[in-house]
């Protein structure tokens, strides 16, 4: 098995839960990102499984797939939701989820933004700035509302991963200062439009060792203690997301030991617990499906040029990101390595580097564990369409989003001359 529900059947061909990806290819086109229904519900299982004890609420952060059948296959399994945009609150309501259950987490929100996610009764903001406490108690007090809060510390935590996916340094734009934690609570708890509920951190992404949250964990009851010590008792405890997958051999620490690593701490303090789990909930559940438009030979290296680029997935030019790459059909013979490349003009258009692939020109290729950061990062750079999505279930492949035509690209503009 190369993935959950990924494997290959006996003529070497290469199938999703019950259907072989080279239907869907014929069916859809490619590039198709495509889903496994089952990966993702037993990845948010998984959380409820190793947390029963403390029972958490589960907040799926939206940013990593935000994909509408994604998003009510979530809210049919009880999820709640970590927001960073207004949108991203309007696509949780459009997909039946509950807005009560709904986190609002970034750095610069705007005041419509706040309005709207008051005027649903979400659950709480995470609050990332002095100034946006501000905005927040005026907005509340003007629609006679009291919001609730946390604030996102900042431990200065040091999570071990890409630094442009790392966000709990002291150098990192997100959260407040843990030193100045104490006199931001003391201030919210005077403000009219002001409940306070609770304490967040988030310290990155693609974490794949357990001391970081342990590390935070600790900063963070540390100021729970000193806070009720000072009359201001909190709710609840946000340990963020961040959580890895494997994409090239990492050792990940088991998530009953992450459960029981959290759960320790926390023991005693009385605190609801929240997670932002994404990229675990939904990394592994999904695939690229590209075609080999050409094999061109070269001095120094072989490319294997498909037809999805770096608009598709951005992820290995933006972080050096790896997504191990399989043929559809595995053929006979000594292997070429290849760098997998997309037809976007641009020299970092690249998926994959130095690849060993027996292939032809019309084969298909798997980019793997591009569930998550994949689809919603996509863009329409050298006016292409992004690609359709298809989620699988069992023996059945659904379309759950058309492919980008033309004309959706030049729909809302005008042309003046």
């Amino acid at each position: 098995m190369l993935t959950p529900h990924l494997n290959r059947h006996a003529d070497g061909e290469l199938a999703y839960e019950g259907v072989r990806l080279a239907d869907i290819a014929r069916e859809f086109g490619t590039p198709t990102y495509v889903y496994s229904r089952a990966t993702i519900v037993e990845n948010f299982r998984a959380y409820q499984s190793a947390f029963a004890a403390s029972k958490p609420l589960i907040c799926y952060a939206v940013k990593a797939n935000s994909t509408l059948s994604v998003l009510a296959l979530l809210a049919s399994e009880g999820a709640g939701f970590d927001i960073v945009s207004a949108g991203e609150l309007q696509r949780v309501i459009a997909a039946g989820g509950d807005a009560s259950k709904v986190i609002f987490s970034g750095v610069a929100k705007r005041s419509e933004e706040i309005a709207l996610a008051l005027s649903h009764n979400i659950h709480c903001f995470n609050i990332e700035s002095e100034a946006e406490l501000f905005r927040v108690n005026d907005i509340a007090i003007a629609a006679g509302k009291r919001a609730r809060i946390t604030f996102r510390i900042n431990p200065d935590v040091d999570a071990k991963t890409h630094p442009y996916i790392s966000t709990g340094l002291k150098s990192n734009k997100f959260g407040v200062a843990h030193l100045d934690a104490v006199r931001l609570y003391t201030l919210a708890a005077s403000m009219r439009g002001i409940e306070v509920h609770g304490i967040e951190c988030h310290i990155g992404s693609q974490i794949t060792e357990l001391s970081p949250y342990v590390d935070a964990l600790r900063r963070l009851l540390s100021l729970v203690d000193d806070l009720s010590a000072r009359g201001i008792h909190l709710h609840h405890i946000d340990i963020g997301g961040g959580r890895g997958i494997t994409y090239q051999g990492e050792t990940m620490v088991s998530m009953n030991d992450f459960a029981q690593a959290v759960e320790r701490e926390i023991a005693g303090h009385h605190l609801d617990l929240l997670l932002e789990p994404g990229r675990s909930i939904v990394g592994d559940a999904g695939l690229l499906l590209t075609r080999v438009e050409f094999l061109k030979p070269g001095e120094t290296k072989n490319f294997a040029l498909v037809d999805a680029g770096m608009n598709d997935l951005i992820r290995p030019t933006l972080y050096d990101a790896y997504h191990p790459v399989t043929a559809v059909l595995a053929r006979d013979g000594t292997p070429t390595i290849y760098d997998v490349v997309g037809p976007v003009c641009e020299s970092g258009d690249w998926l994959a580097r130095e690849r060993a692939l027996v292939l032809e020109q019309g084969d298909l290729l798997a980019v793997l564990c591009a569930g998550a950061y994949g689809m919603t990062m996509a863009s329409n750079y050298n006016t292409r369409g992004r690609p359709c999505e298809v989620m699988v279930d069992r023996d059945e492949a659904h379309l759950i989003r058309e492919r980008e035509r033309f004309e959706d690209l030049i729909a809302h503009e005008r042309i003046v001359v």
